[in-house]
């Protein structure tokens, strides 16, 4: 998977996700870096792609989940009384479901939104096609236009030296604003750019575009607007799985998984809002882990029966259908059914970093 949310393995594999904070080992992020790959952004990897198989050619610069770094994002709280920033705008984005005042959103809903920077591309045309994460101040969301793309990427504040410490390896910054937001943008290549926001109510965030000239880039920045946390939601297209909608998604997605012992439903809801490739690969993260979790206790107990159950449950994955609906997407299944069946055959394998184990 392309962890873009995490540090990249190798600086030169993908000069806009160097190696600058090292959360992972080396082992770890390797697999990582394939494990999400999904087509997005209309870009060519710069270097073979590490993992169980060479990448379908365009590289999907999103992260992969947090459960495959093994940093699960936190339990999100119920917020009685939500108050927009002053300076949010109200932005209709074409292709939003209408006025931001016309859907009621759950509390979890507003609350997650109202913890990230919620930046919009006000101007016609341009529509969110992914999103990951949105909960403890790390995130992620791509929008298109046609031809064009633009990734917003945000993490939190305390990363934000690092990073740009980093950057200074790619050029001089120069000073811009976007919506009154100070930054520093970084020129990859004539047409490569990234801009990165200062740390802004715990986080920062980095834009990043890629094909035409600095003055279309330069165009696309005077669009970018800080919404309020219901036009943000607003702008989502239904298949994003918002946390209002968790509960729904996750019936589809383990309609047809067996279930390890005593596993939460209800601890999905801390997943944050992502696309259905990252949802799929949250929950069955989840699951997975948990079977490989009750494997060892079998095997510890001498639990023959339980073993037989574990083992079987981890082979069934290939016939998962949500694992076979994404795996034209990215490599997360077959990473997935990789280590699923080593462990069922158990044979030695690094199920943590792969999976995202705790």
């Amino acid at each position: 998977m392309t962890e873009e949310h995490l540090d990249r393995l190798v600086r030169d594999a993908d000069p806009y996700r160097p190696d600058v904070i090292g959360h992972l080992d080396g082992a770890q992020q390797a697999l990582l870096e394939e494990i999400m790959s999904e087509p997005t952004l209309d870009r060519v990897a710069e270097a073979p792609q590490p993992g169980p198989r060479a990448r379908r050619g365009l590289v999907r610069r999103f992260a992969g989940p947090l459960t495959a770094a093994a940093a699960l994002i936190g339990v999100l709280a119920v917020s009685t009384m939500l108050r927009d920033h002053p300076d949010d705008r109200q932005a209709a984005p074409t292709g939003t479901p209408g006025p931001a005042t016309s859907v009621v959103y759950s509390p979890v809903a507003l609350k997650a939104a109202e913890e990230n920077p919620r930046l919009l591309i006000d101007e016609p045309g341009w529509k969110v096609t992914n999103v990951w994460g949105f909960a403890k101040q790390q995130g992620a969301i791509a929008f298109s236009n046609g031809g064009r793309h633009v990734e917003m990427n945000w993490y939190p504040a305390a990363q934000y030296d690092g990073y740009h410490a980093d950057r200074l390896n790619v050029s001089p910054p120069e000073a811009v604003k976007v919506d009154g937001w100070q930054g520093d943008l970084f020129r990859y290549s004539a047409k490569d750019f990234a801009v990165m926001l200062r740390p802004r109510d715990g986080v920062f965030v980095e834009l990043r575009a890629e094909g035409g000239n600095r003055s279309q880039f330069d165009r696309i920045l005077t669009h970018v607007v800080r919404v309020d946390v219901r036009t943000w939601l607003a702008a989502l297209p239904p298949e994003i799985v918002t946390p209002a909608r968790v509960d729904e998604q996750a019936a589809k997605v383990l309609a047809d998984i067996p279930l390890p012992p005593n596993f939460d439903r209800a601890a999905l809801a801390d997943v944050g809002t992502n696309d259905a490739y990252q949802f799929g690969a949250q929950v069955t993260s989840r699951v997975g882990c948990a079977w490989i979790a009750e494997w060892q206790r079998a095997k510890r107990a001498g639990d023959d029966a339980a073993l037989r159950r574990a083992a079987d449950a981890l082979r069934s994955s290939h016939n998962w259908q949500v694992l076979h609906q994404m795996n034209d997407e990215g490599d997360w299944p077959e990473v997935f059914w990789e280590t699923a069946d080593k462990v069922a055959a158990g044979q030695p394998v690094e199920y943590a970093p792969a999976l995202g184990c705790d």
